[in-house]
């Protein structure tokens, strides 16, 4: 297996999720230059091989065996026990990249694999993925956090600019905190939008998603201008 650390070539990426969101890293990362070898089976198998056409599907062993960097993009309660699975198995490799994408984990959810040998690395990009190409657009126009230990942390941040995204550092201790901050703000937009056009459509408003449409948007770009520059606007 070729160091990692050297970035001096193109990596092996092998994906372990196939949902929304690792077939869009996995493109991302192809489209970085990197080959992706494998990606397991989901639950929307047609969807993922659009993003990742003729990509083997394999199982999550074989993806684990065949790659340099192995992307984790699973559910947050089964991310722990695919990682200590995997190593009770024998698949974590030295010197192998390890990535999760959950917003709530740091790297101490990958210690199985990083007491292997493996190089540990959380990277969340906060975007809605909605698990098809258009999610590259948005991923340029995004940001991560990345968590991963100081020796280690530009292979994270380099792999971040890497998917289109502005790295953050987001220490492991804060990571609760984070996914809390990305939860608050997805669940309440979702939640606002879906009383307003249910209210507009209850009153015969046709289309009261394109009717609220240049409404929200303007306001959540003022708000984010109020957030990153807190001086009154006149």
């Amino acid at each position: 297996m070729s160091d990692p650390l050297r970035r001096d070539g193109r990596l092996g990426v092998g994906v372990i999720g196939a949902g929304r969101v690792g077939p869009v890293i996995g493109a991302a990362l192809a489209g970085a230059g990197h080959a992706v070898v494998g990606i397991t089976s989901g639950s929307d198998d047609e969807r993922a091989s659009a993003v990742l056409p003729d990509v083997p599907v394999l199982d999550p062993l074989d993806v684990v065996r065949r790659s340099e960097l192995v992307i984790l993009a699973v559910p947050h309660d089964q991310l722990p026990e695919l990682v200590a699975g995997i190593a009770e198995l024998g698949g974590w490799q030295l010197g192998q990249l390890v990535l999760h994408t959950d917003p709530a984990y740091g790297v101490e959810v990958l210690r199985p694999a990083a007491e292997r040998g493996a190089i540990p690395l959380a990277v969340h990009p906060a975007i809605t993925f909605t698990g098809t190409s258009m999610d590259l657009r948005q991923l340029q126009a995004g940001y991560a956090a990345v968590t991963a230990p100081p020796p280690v942390l530009p292979i994270a941040q380099a792999l971040a600019v890497e998917m289109g995204c502005e790295p953050v550092v987001v220490a492991e201790g804060d990571r609760a905190a984070y996914a809390d901050a990305i939860e608050a703000v997805t669940a309440f937009s979702r939640s606002i939008i879906g009383q307003s056009t249910a209210r507009l459509r209850d009153i015969g408003v046709e289309n009261p998603g394109g009717y609220l449409s240049a409404l929200v948007q303007s306001t959540v770009e003022r708000a984010l201008r109020e957030a990153s520059d807190p001086s009154p606007l006149l």
